[in-house]
């Protein structure tokens, strides 16, 4: 059924089919391996594994999620898919576009009689896992009326090598399930947790291809399911949300269009910020999806008190809004080469120290090293003196984030955006730990927290606040002041 324009998903074209099936000729077969082994390799896609019985509707899901019939499926519970067969796809889910590549595997549990017996359809299946540098979705595929107590030794195949892949659950043929497809989710979630089975996430739908015949109610679940498995893959494929500070002039927003390989924002040439409030970007480069938020720069406290503040508040509501969205996954802290000074501790500290409470993984990033022999010297030369401002980061990326169009600074601009990028993939927050969600340190509680303590303890003044803020932000006293103040008025 075609979606209307108004419709928050849309299709892409038809998948491109990147590996052989057993109906091509032996010619073409030859060919799509190749490109199974390229897909095997590539790193600007999301890997979806698709495994399960034969006869669960693997095949089914493909075409479901692909918008099209371009997979033989199977009418009985004997297999039509001989050997792991891969598909290209652009999942739109609310404005974003999630290239995933679907590698439909061979059934399992066939006797020695069958299409694949188990023992090759197992070996195949441990293979691919081997071959494939990176799985970001295991999806479980099984049907509604199969008793759960045997969806165990599927699952129990997959956790002993899934590392810390997420596995999904997609329940099919649920099309005449009551009162709702999602009924069998409520009856069958205990028992799947008793049996040790525990999903990322789970979609229960129809794959059945709708007929001109059909009724609406059925058009309307398959579009469901449709929807459902979208979401799905979006759940498991979060973006990751990158921070970016540092002071006004030092190239926060040239990095920011080196990370992504094209003008997304404005730059200034001088050392007046050109970011008066913070913008996010979406990035998607090598498989992953980030949004980065580029910062108002935070001036130096002792000169431009107003300043200073006005990049104070904007960090705080920034810190605030990530919070309620699902935390932060990286802080990215940019300076321009020179001499470090205390205005770079003071921003640190406001952002990683106090705002974040040291829980989210800081990296530094030095610019306009263009003149430099050798740009990674100055970190040689330098880093003690970071050190001894106190300001531990996780890694570093000594680069030029001036886009010149040839000669060696186009050089050192492709070798600075390969060095940068390695740093975000390297020290993002890896989605299976615990990202850094808010937390009670001094600075969130009293923004949080105001209302309850004016209302309880109305004798508390904002020069109660002074001294930590002088002391944990590294501020002028005035400034600490007016900033107290500030917090009181909110």
């Amino acid at each position: 059924m075609p979606l209307s324009s108004s419709s928050i998903f849309a299709m892409s074209p038809s998948p491109r089919i990147a590996s052989s099936i057993s109906h091509i000729s032996d010619q073409s077969a030859a060919s799509y391996k190749l490109e199974l082994e390229q897909a095997s390799r590539r790193k600007d896609t999301y890997n979806i594994v698709i495994f399960g019985q034969t006869g669960a509707g693997k095949s089914s899901l493909v075409n479901l999620i692909t918008r099209t019939q371009a997979v033989p499926t199977s009418l009985d519970a004997e297999g039509c898919t001989t050997q792991t067969t891969v598909y290209e796809h652009g999942v739109v889910v609310q404005n974003r576009t999630l290239k995933v590549q679907l590698f439909d595997t061979a059934g399992l549990g066939e006797g020695p009689q069958g299409t694949v017996p188990n023992h090759q359809a197992e070996n195949a299946l441990k293979k691919l896992f081997q071959t494939l540098e990176k799985i970001h979705i295991l999806m479980y595929c099984v049907q509604g009326a199969k008793n759960v107590s045997a969806l165990r030794r599927n699952y129990e195949l997959l956790s002993k090598f899934k590392g810390n892949v997420p596995i999904v659950l997609v329940v099919t043929g649920l099309e005449r399930r009551e009162p709702d497809m999602e009924d069998w989710w409520r009856s069958n979630e205990r028992s799947l947790s008793d049996l040790g089975m525990d999903f990322a996430g789970h979609a229960c739908i129809t794959a059945l291809t709708v007929n001109q015949g059909d009724t609406s109610k059925v058009k309307q679940r398959r579009e469901q399911s449709y929807h459902a498995l979208c979401n799905l893959i979006a759940q498991c494929c979060p973006i990751k949300k990158i921070v970016l500070f540092g002071a006004s002039g030092v190239g926060k927003s040239s990095i920011l269009n080196l990370i992504a390989g094209e003008g997304v924002a404005k730059t200034s040439l001088g050392a007046r910020s050109c970011t008066l409030h913070w913008q996010d970007y979406a990035i998607d480069f090598d498989g992953e999806s980030y949004k980065v938020f580029d910062t108002v720069g935070l001036e130096e406290p002792q000169l431009k008190i107003d300043d200073y503040l006005n990049s104070v508040e904007n960090a705080y509501t920034l810190v605030r809004e990530l919070d309620k969205q699902g935390g932060i996954d990286l802080l990215l802290f940019c300076m321009r080469a020179g001499r470090v000074s205390a205005t770079l501790q003071s921003n640190y500290r406001l952002f990683y120290e106090f705002l974040c409470e040291k829980k989210v993984p800081i990296v530094l990033a030095i610019t306009h090293l263009e003149n430099q022999e050798r740009m990674e010297d100055w970190w040689d030369q330098e880093h003690k003196t970071i050190q001894q401002y106190r300001i531990d980061v996780a890694g570093h990326a000594c680069i030029t984030a001036a886009d010149k169009l040839e000669g060696r600074c186009k050089i050192l601009y492709e070798q600075s955006q390969v060095t940068i990028r390695e740093l975000v993939k390297n020290h993002v927050a890896d989605r299976q730990k615990q990202v850094w969600m808010g937390g009670d340190n001094l600075f969130v509680s009293f923004m949080r927290k105001l209302k309850v303590l004016l209302a309880v303890n109305s004798h508390v003044k904002s020069k109660d606040l002074v001294p930590h803020l002088t002391k944990r932000c590294g501020i002028s006293k005035e400034a600490a002041k007016r900033l107290a103040n500030m917090i009181k008025e909110k």
